[in-house]
């Protein structure tokens, strides 16, 4: 899935002779985290996040301070800005999320803003691709890591007349020369694909089921 089917493509931005108050309220009005700061030609040149503006704000231990909220928001943005593509793929997003600790990246075309991805955003489209959110069961089989395995396993579910919503790869922790396949099946009874698995000679990680043919 590309970054282009689940970006928001109304980001709201500012430019950076902004103020911090104005910052300030267009995260509460929107209920948002991060603003994009942008110059005159929609370039991505910084970011302000609610963190920024708690620390920017003024303590009430210092009265004095309360004229910080009229600070510009170049004061205050994070620069350089890590931005992402449309045509980027997903699991690339949340691979920089993870990597660069952060939880939003501006979209750029052509170097100006077109979007953003919140790491909320990878996280419900993560979700919908294992299928887990429909009505199914989950399988581990741990098989050894060659070619022609998956179609295999995935003839022997469809003899079940079973569809596949979601299929990921594991390495096994203990093995290298093995593999986790994660099947999720459209059905709330799975043990006699399990069954049948076991009885090819497959071993079933998840669910261990008792009674099944081991």
């Amino acid at each position: 899935m590309l970054v282009e089917e689940i970006m928001n493509m109304e980001a709201i931005s500012l430019p950076p002779n902004e103020t911090i108050e104005t910052a300030l309220y267009l995260l509460r009005q929107h209920d948002i985290h991060h603003i994009p700061i942008v110059n005159d030609k929609k370039e991505v040149i910084g970011i302000v996040s609610d963190r920024d503006i708690r620390d920017a704000r003024p303590s009430t231990l210092h009265p004095s301070e309360q004229n910080t909220l009229q600070y510009k928001l170049h004061t205050i943005m994070t620069k350089p800005v890590v931005t992402v593509h449309p045509l980027d793929f997903v699991e690339e997003v949340a691979s920089i999320f993870y990597e660069k600790e952060i939880s939003c990246v501006p979209v750029t075309k052509q170097n100006k803003l077109v979007g953003m991805v919140t790491e909320k955003d990878v996280l419900y489209t993560l979700i919908q691709l294992t299928g887990i959110h429909e009505v199914s069961s989950q399988i581990e089989v741990k098989v050894k890591h060659k070619i022609g395995v998956l179609p295999e396993i995935s003839k022997i579910i469809s003899e079940h007349n079973v569809n596949i919503s979601s299929v990921l790869v594991y390495p096994d922790r203990k093995e290298s020369t093995s593999k986790v396949l994660v099947f999720r099946i459209n059905t709330l009874n799975p043990l006699p694909v399990i069954q049948d698995l076991k009885q090819k000679g497959y071993e079933v990680l998840w669910p261990n089921l008792p009674g099944v043919t081991k």
